[in-house]
């Protein structure tokens, strides 16, 4: 089992901050690979809602499906790989720091057995370094954006 944490804090109203990390059809703006995410259920986001991302790993196409697990609005989403090579399942929280700033936070969780089982020491230090370059973008996108 790989685990992988960050946190960053953003100078940015949290539930400002909650729209952007729960839409997940924004990912490919602040996740590096990223390539496109399409909801495949109806609004409104809550538990049971899909959604299907393509991102690229080591220049390769990997596409998968994710279902949201747990959700509670304006504060935490946890969804889990439902389809797709590398299973995978991700908390992302958000609280209030003051009215214009908040903590984001983050926990990645895959599951590397079976044939990943050789790699986990590679794919952790690979998770971990994406993860926390992520959320450093995802900070610099919403505190530059008026």
């Amino acid at each position: 089992m790989i685990r992988v944490t960050s946190e960053v804090e953003v100078r940015r109203p949290a539930a400002t901050v909650f729209g952007i990390v729960s839409d997940f059809r924004r990912n490919p703006e602040w996740q590096r690979g990223m390539v496109r995410c399409t909801f495949t259920t109806e609004p409104p986001l809550r538990v049971g809602s899909r959604y299907e991302q393509e991102a690229r790993f080591l220049a390769k196409p990997v596409v998968s499906t994710f279902e949201v697990v747990e959700y509670e609005v304006d504060r935490m989403v946890k969804a889990t790989t439902v389809a797709g090579t590398f299973p995978i399942t991700f908390t992302r929280t958000v609280r209030p720091k003051s009215e214009d700033s908040c903590v984001v936070s983050a926990v990645v969780e895959g599951d590397a057995s079976g044939v990943f089982r050789v790699a986990a020491p590679l794919l952790r230090l690979m998770v971990q370094r994406s993860v926390r370059s992520d959320y450093r973008r995802l900070k610099a996108l919403l505190e530059e954006t008026p």
